[in-house]
């Protein structure tokens, strides 16, 4: 229980916690996040050794916040922190600090964590990339990989966001509900990118990685706990219970990508498929539809689909033309497509997605949906560009590996 693996999913999933109450007690984001990554540092050294503590949050809490204040001590020559042997046993302190954590002032902390980084005084842009980097600790990379742009322009996203935090003094106190209701749908678009780094993360990433899917699903039941008649939050959890179902099917054992309609769905989680169907149908009943509630409904009918050949894509090239109306984008429409394609057509569907391509000329999906379409209408030479530029852009050998069975394929056509 103490090799490195674990330890780094242990550190994620106490981030939030611990990054939250550190900025409480500081009130000064790089301070918190400073002090917080010293913590890790001292487990990543103690923990092998001394075994995991009785609750790591209140470990990293405890720890970080007397690593911060040791440092102010130095700057002052003050008296330093004990040693590392005496802090590293916390006994009677840990648990104090246990204790409080079970108190709504600490439980609060996350989602006062959530709401700073989502101030008004940022750009949304900004607002999502600060909290999905101090919040939920994704990499510069990550972040720029989920935005579509450079890392040197996240990171400098970022930087501004913090400069512009601390410029503009943000209390660093739990907003009021007006506040937070102002502030609802950016924390909402962050969690759901949250949920899609870890739900697209290459299978062979998962014993290593954070469990970042798991994470976003904790914030978003967060997220429902402070707005219980919110139908988009209710759509959000529901929208990512749904496909986090389908997460032990979606690969093979030689961890080859299996597409939705090949999945074995004995191997989806039914529990989670249940309460997904319960949320969407009961934020349906709201009547005041949006995002998260479309794709939440286009993400049952898969769920509610014993076979794949019983899909019903005529509802769901509905949802999407819906959701296109709601929320334009070319990542929608493209999504749209696929339906189309089984509704009426690849034809259809290629005559759709043709005017994306400036927009989408550096995202895999586009180039593996087009070749996908044109190798069913037959035009194999213009199919083979598209799987060719598809593998240039893979985000995993996974992806790439898929699109070369699809060439593969071509290649046997023509032979």
């Amino acid at each position: 229980m103490t090799d490195i693996g674990w330890i780094d999913g242990v550190l994620g999933a106490a981030r939030p916690q611990a990054v939250g109450a550190l900025l409480r007690y500081f009130r000064d984001l790089d301070l918190a996040e400073e002090a917080f990554q010293e913590a890790c540092l001292r487990a990543l050294k103690t923990w092998p050794q001394n075994g995991p503590p009785r609750d790591p949050a209140a470990w990293l809490i405890f720890v970080g916040r007397n690593a911060a204040m040791d440092d102010a001590r130095r700057r002052t020559r003050q008296v330093r922190l004990p040693d590392e042997a005496e802090i590293s046993d916390l006994d009677d302190a840990e648990h104090a600090m246990a204790e409080r954590l079970d108190s709504s002032h600490y439980r609060d902390d996350i989602l006062r964590l959530l709401f700073i980084c989502c101030h008004a005084e940022l750009p949304a842009t900004q607002q999502i990339a600060l909290a999905l980097r101090i919040v939920c600790g994704l990499s510069v990379t990550q972040i720029a990989r989920a935005f579509l742009v450079g890392e040197a322009a996240m990171e400098q996203r970022i930087t501004r966001a913090k400069a512009r935090i601390a410029k503009a003094h943000v209390p660093f106190e739990t907003p009021g509900a007006p506040e937070r209701a102002e502030r609802l749908d950016v924390v909402s678009a962050m969690t759901y990118l949250l949920f899609n780094e870890g739900y697209s993360s290459r299978q062979e990433e998962a014993a290593q990685r954070i469990k970042l899917a798991e994470e976003a699903i904790r914030l978003a039941r967060l997220l429902l706990r402070a707005f219980p008649a919110e139908p988009e939050v209710m759509g959000l959890l529901a929208l990512m219970l749904l496909q986090q179902a389908r997460s032990a099917a979606r690969f093979a054992a030689d961890g080859t990508i299996v597409l939705l309609e090949d999945q074995d769905r004995s191997r989806w989680n039914g529990a989670q498929i249940a309460e997904g169907l319960a949320l969407i149908d009961k934020a349906v009943r709201h009547r005041r539809p949006g995002p998260y509630q479309i794709q939440a409904a286009i993400a049952a009918l898969h769920a509610r689909a014993a076979r794949a050949r019983d899909t019903d894509w005529a509802e769901i090239d509905l949802l999407y033309a819906n959701l296109e109306r709601l929320q334009p984008s070319p990542v929608v429409t493209l999504n749209r497509a696929v339906a189309v394609s089984k509704v009426r057509g690849p034809a259809a569907a290629l005559a759709l997605i043709e005017p994306l391509e400036s927009q989408l000329a550096s995202y895999f999906y586009f180039h593996g949906v087009r070749g996908a379409l044109l190798d069913q209408l037959g035009c194999r030479g213009e199919a083979r560009v598209s799987f060719d530029r598809a593998i240039t852009l893979a985000n995993s050998p996974a992806e790439a590996a898929h699109i070369r069975q699809h060439l593969d394929r071509l290649e046997r056509k023509s032979s």
